[in-house]
């Protein structure tokens, strides 16, 4: 039976990272059961909150969303400036909450954190869904250049009905014009010289041993279900799952098919 927990609960935690220092991380908690660390994309934690909470509340679950220093009105810390770097502040993160047999979940650069988790290989970690992640070159099968789209051309990329998604930006108000501002301006630091690739990940993912599905909307425009066969091509005994009718964004666009794939995934882990 789905329990029904109470709403997320803001908390702020300094950790001590080796190698950056001490990382301020202010993240929400919710509900109480199976472990997951959900993790946002480019879009900022607002993309990941609602499908968290439907997770929370439908399955029964924990659910621990980050925000990614420097997103959501959030602060970076100039020693913080890479994706890696994220992935440690995360396994970090759950040695100081001392969480065991979580399955980690991300969504576009979210997805590629999750990647160097795996690569970490912490036996905290249960498993790992990339879901339309991004992080690694494909040749014929490029990343769409984020920082050169304008909202409806995101929109148009991001969406199987993209009618649904539009924002106006004249609409908003200079609060969450700040806040985007900020996301887009820490999304160019770690994204690096690259733009949303590390030309060493697709070799380095040889060597995952977590196991790991790889979810992605047949209609994503920002990265192509190519790009996502190939993600899970790279990574030794992935499992591939294509959702139809679905965009770069499947947790906003298709949210209760990608909980029932997520939980299929890592209800195969005993708890």
């Amino acid at each position: 039976m789905a329990s029904f927990p109470s709403a997320p609960t803001a908390r702020n935690v300094d950790l001590d990272v080796p190698g950056i220092g001490t990382i301020t991380v202010s993240y929400s908690d919710q509900g109480s059961g199976r472990t997951f660390l959900l993790l946002h994309g480019g879009g900022g934690p607002l993309t990941v909150a609602a499908f968290g909470g439907v997770l929370a509340t439908e399955r029964g679950a924990r659910v621990i969303i980050p925000v990614h220093p420097g997103f959501g009105g959030t602060s970076r810390p100039d020693g913080l400036g890479s994706i890696r770097q994220l992935a440690a502040v995360y396994v970090t993160l759950l040695d100081a909450l001392d969480l065991h047999d979580v399955t980690v979940i991300g969504n576009s650069i979210g997805g590629w954190i999750a990647a160097e988790i795996a690569l970490l290989a912490r036996p905290r970690v249960a498993g790992v869904v990339l879901v339309d992640a991004v992080g690694i070159e494909v040749e014929g099968h490029p990343v769409a250049d984020f920082f050169s789209l304008s909202f409806p051309e995101l929109a148009r990329l991001s969406y199987y009905a993209p009618d649904a998604f539009r924002i106006d930006p004249s609409t908003l108000s200079p609060e969450q014009l700040a806040v985007m501002a900020g996301n887009r301006a820490a999304l160019a630091v770690y994204s690096g010289e690259f733009a949303m690739a590390d030309p060493s990940l697709r070799e380095r993912l040889a060597s995952v041993t977590s196991p790991t599905l790889v979810v992605w909307g047949d209609s994503d425009g920002i990265v192509d279900p190519a790009y996502g066969r190939a993600y899970a091509a790279a990574i030794p005994g992935a499992e591939f799952e294509e959702l139809e009718h679905v965009g770069h964004l499947p947790q906003l666009e298709a949210p209760q098919r990608l909980l029932d794939s997520v939980w299929r995934f890592a209800s195969r882990n005993p708890l």
